[in-house]
């Protein structure tokens, strides 16, 4: 090893002893910084990673290496030094090492002098360090496979510029190969054959942060066999043509192709036989997660996974079929004989295309593919079934991936969150397959009924329901092999009189009506252990009671699918406008709901009764206006039962009348201020404006040589407030690992902090200290009284508080003396114009009010409703960007909070979504990227004078 070594330092020291290595590095951090900066537009891509940098790292490391290894062997045949090395006591290999390693040490100082960019990054961002290191670790795995390349070319040829040109080609094939120019002319199959082939290819699993032993041993298997083809093309110059060598020169020959032949074999069996890696990202968010390993434990029937994917494809699609194979089969790993993993092609089984299309509704999407001669279009599928007993889903196209377009107008497609999708769809079946009978089969639950009734004293329209509850019970027992059993209890038998109910159950008795101060019991309880949950009977048909018990039973029990109640404005009566003029949308929150139903059941709920169904696990109120009294006690009273409301809520909302020539928003009415109050949390009447905010797009027309072009262009608005990390708890598993949220025309949140000294208080989301409040409603920008930004800056700087968490005990806000049910009038409880009108009151009271609430009630409030409104997640989309995906991440991040549902969230938060860098001026921008222009020539130039500073102390060999 130390005459390998003596070698290396030599090679350095021609290499510092002249301008080449100085000039060759200075090339390639010019052509990396440039690409970087400018033709990946970093600072427009607003992302805190370094991914551009190794996009072009395939092609730049080419002409790096071939300009670094072109003289090694060259120039030794044309000096005719060559032939003095042979006479040395040096073995060939040692030789061919000692020079490799060389170029490789050349190569990774060049890669160290651009550490200047992810340094930069991580002061301007959150930077994952993950696919850094392996980014890094990948580009001198590649350099090694074309430094190899490089010498065996060298030591082919006494020509530095032949050699030169032959090393770019030839490592150029092996990039080629595997790139979308020649795989796009493949199917899928053999396709996927040469992307393994493929230096570049290869190399974009190691760029994202996870060194899979396959890529390892494929770069290090093409450095082994092109060093041993370089050893065999030197040892050739010393050979004879006699009968005397002539074993030695076979054994040479037989020994290099039993080389490749090992390394062929061997990276054949390591791709057939699964993966072997190490997932460097900060989430590990390319590995199944213990979430997902638990939920395929739990599987008692067989699951199927079966990917359709066709032969033939779009070119940008192709190299995402075999990730996701490759992730299916980490699945069936994970899960054994539990889970059946399977592809297909629809095209070549006319019996699985029509069972696909007729049984699941999957269909082939139609895509454009340029050939080198003509475009056509291709029916391809693309789909993946999820099948757990007769329940399924599928993924398609739209489902699995994310499409962003660069600056150049190219397209990034790539996965979205994989496990996330595949886990959710496989919960979902799962979930939808359970009976109530797996609650006891799966846990150890002590459940039961406690049913409290006095026959004798039910009203006359209320006899009949004993009967019901008790077949009701019945079927439960019979379904879950009689564990479900239910206690029957009569009060006026003397079991137990009305203090100890009230203490032990928490329950008053009903009055039979207004007029009539007699009372009675016709209660129903679930007990779970030493706790007892109750089940609100509405309606008292057979159907209604079931699904009443059931959700109580499914809302105290893991392992079934949960049920959003959500609940939007009351639509306004459209104004008489003209025919010819468009009508304005009348839904204004539809994409939270495709969101959301991914994962629960979504069902809207009608608070007109004053009650929510018994069924809902986690109420959802979005933009709440124009509500009734009988709506808040909904409301309150649902909450008093122990569960979850997530209020998106604020002072104001976007004026979306038809009359409205600019925009505007408008003051909200009749929400649930008073009520928010009562519990301690009062909503602002201003708005937040915040000099760190999303910018909004504008409409510009230039004038461009007579032509006038319209564009979009950005500008700061303060009333899109973009809340970052430091502006987030981060102990909340809500926003852990969220870059980013905007709210848009947010109102501040005050806590009382001596109503809620007992509950647990959590601050979710905060402004930035560059916010201020405004009681303007104008929110126009007007640059002739502000021509900077175009609203008046505040007088008062200060982080207002945009989104809060409370957990424990409340007190009703209603009481007996303020109960919509008892005390008002018609019409005081009418709603706004055009709302449904209330159904006719009761001829009887409905169930006295519950005042005050367990532990377990969850209250969430957030001052901004609008960054779920499709008009605004419109806004956003129209400048390219996808930060409304962070508001929809948000949101469902807190109804898993607020059904605890924690192991979905933290899959989906493993880094689904992009790193956002801090809001930097154009000043700013041009400062950063000229700093590491300016740190990796300075790094260059040290470098440099301290290798030829070490040549020039260097004293030569005194002769004896």
């Amino acid at each position: 090893m130390t005459r390998t070594l003596s070698i290396t330092r030599k090679e350095l020291r021609a290499y510092f002893g002249s301008p080449m290595a100085t000039i060759f590095i200075g090339a390639f951090l010019l052509a990396a910084l440039f690409s970087f900066f400018w033709l990946e537009t970093f600072f427009a891509r607003n992302t805190a990673d370094i991914r551009p940098l190794f996009r072009w790292m395939p092609l730049l490391m080419i002409f790096l290496v071939a300009a670094l290894t072109m003289r090694q062997w060259s120039e030794e045949q044309r000096m005719g030094t060559l032939e003095v090395l042979f006479t040395l006591p040096v073995k060939l290999s040692r030789l061919v090492l000692g020079k490799f390693l060389a170029v490789l040490l050349l190569v990774a100082v060049a890669l160290a002098l651009t550490m200047g960019l992810p340094v930069t990054v991580s002061l301007l961002g959150n930077l994952d360090w993950g696919p850094v290191l392996g980014g890094y670790l990948g580009a001198l795995l590649m350099a090694a496979a074309y430094i190899a390349i490089g010498l065996f070319v060298s030591s082919r040829t006494d020509n530095q510029i032949i050699a030169l040109i032959l090393t770019v080609l030839l490592c150029g094939f092996f990039y080629l190969l595997g790139s979308d120019g020649i795989t796009t002319f493949m199917g899928t199959g053999s396709g996927e054959l040469f992307r393994l082939l493929g230096t570049g290819s290869r190399f974009a699993s190691i760029e994202r942060g996870v060194l899979d032993l396959r890529d390892l041993v494929y770069y290090l298997s093409l450095t082994g066999l092109f060093l041993a083809l370089n050893t065999l093309a030197l040892d050739r110059k010393r050979w004879s043509g006699g009968a005397l060598t002539a074993g030695y020169r076979r054994n040479a020959v037989l020994a290099v192709v039993l080389i490749a032949a090992n390394l062929l074999a061997l990276n054949v069996w390591l791709n057939s036989f699964g993966k072997v890696r190490l997932d460097f990202t900060e989430a590990r968010e390319y590995s199944i997660s213990d979430t997902t390993r638990n939920l395929l434990a739990g599987l008692t029937e067989p699951l199927i996974l079966r990917g359709y994917f066709s032969e033939k494809t779009h070119p940008l699609l192709a190299p995402l079929v075999p990730r996701i194979k490759d992730m299916m089969k980490e699945y069936a790993i994970a899960a054994g004989r539990r889970v059946e993993v399977a592809f297909v092609d629809p095209k070549f089984d006319e019996e699985l295309e029509t069972e696909a299309n007729q049984q699941y509704g999957i269909k082939p999407v139609p895509f454009q593919i340029a050939g080198r001669y003509e475009a056509s279009v291709v029916n391809s599928y693309f789909n993946i079934l999820i099948k757990y007993g007769d329940q399924y889903v599928t993924l398609g196209f739209d489902d699995l991936i994310e499409i962003e377009r660069r600056k150049d107008g190219q397209l990034d497609v790539r996965l979205r969150n994989l496990e996330y999708d595949l886990t959710k769809s496989i919960k979902k079946v799962v979930y939808g397959f359970q009976s109530i009978a797996s609650i006891f089969d799966n846990s150890k639950k002590d459940l039961s009924l406690v049913f409290l009734v006095t026959p004798a004293k039910l009203p006359a329209d209320l006899k009949e329901a004993p009967a019901t509850i008790r077949e009701v019970a019945a079927e439960l027992g019979k379904e879950t092999g009689g564990r479900l059993r239910m206690t029957e209890i009569d009060p006026d038998s003397g079991q137990l009189d009305p203090q100890q109910i009230k203490e032990q159950y928490n329950i008053d008795p009903l009055a039979v009506s207004f007029f009539d101060p007699q009372t009675f019991y016709l209660h129903l309880l679930v007990r779970d252990g030493d706790s007892y949950e109750r089940v609100y009977l509405g309606d008292m048909s057979k159907a209604e009671i079931r699904k009443d018990i059931e959700g109580v039973l499914k809302r105290s029990s893991s392992g079934f699918l949960k049920t959003v109640g959500f609940w939007t404005p009351p639509e306004e009566a459209p104004p008489q406008m003209n025919p010819f003029q468009q009508q304005p949308p009348r839904e204004q929150y539809t994409l939270f709901q495709q969101v959301l139903r991914e994962n629960y059941n979504l069902e809207k709920v009608d608070l007109a009764s004053g009650r929510v169904p018994g069924h809902i696990d986690v109420l959802l109120l979005v933009a709440p206006r124009d509500m009734t009294d009988t709506d808040r006690l909904a409301v309150d009273q649902y909450l008093m039962q122990g569960g979850s409301v997530v209020a998106l809520t604020g002072s104001h909302v976007l004026d979306l009348s038809p009359y409205a020539q600019t925009l505007n928003v408008r003051k909200v009415e009749n929400g649930i201020d008073a009520l928010l109050s009562s519990y301690g949390l009062n909503v602002g009447g201003s708005m937040v404006m915040d000099m760190q905010n999303e910018p909004f797009p504008i409409p510009v027309e230039r004038n461009l040589g007579g032509i006038t072009v319209r564009e979009i262009r950005s500008m700061d608005y303060p009333y899109f407030v973009d809340i970052r990390q430091d502006g987030m708890d981060k102990e909340s598993a809500i926003v852990a690992n969220l870059p980013a949220v905007t709210l848009h025309w947010a109102s501040p949140l005050t806590v009382d902090a001596e109503k809620n000294k007992d509950r647990k208080v959590t601050t979710l989301l905060r402004s930035s200290d560059q916010s201020w409040l405004s009681e303007d409603e104008s929110i126009q920008p007007n640059f002739t009284l502000y021509p900077d930004r175009g609203f008046k800056p505040g007088d008062q700087m200060g982080s207002q508080v945009l989104a809060v968490t409370l957990q424990g005990a409340f007190a009703s806000a209603f009481n007996e003396a303020n109960d919509p049910r008892r005390t008002a009038r018609p019409e005081e409880n009418t709603p706004a114009a055009g709302a449904e009108s209330p159904p006719p009151q009761p001829s009887q009271p409905a169930e006295p009010l519950i005042p005050s609430s367990p532990e377990s009630a969850r209250l969430v409030v957030v001052g901004s409703s609008e960054f779920v409104n499709d008009t605004v997640i419109g806004i956003s989309r129209s400048l390219g960007q996808d930060r409304f995906m962070n508001g929809l991440e948000f949101l469902h991040n807190t109804i898993d909070w607020s059904v605890e549902d924690q192991e979905l969230l933290s899959i989906r938060s493993r880094g689904s979504h992009a790193r956002l860098l801090l809001p930097l001026t154009r000043e700013q921008q041009r400062f950063w990227e000229w700093l590491n222009y300016s740190i990796a020539l300075f790094a260059l130039i040290l470098v440099s004078v301290a290798g030829a500073l070490r040549q020039k102390r260097e004293r030569p060999m005194q002769l004896v």
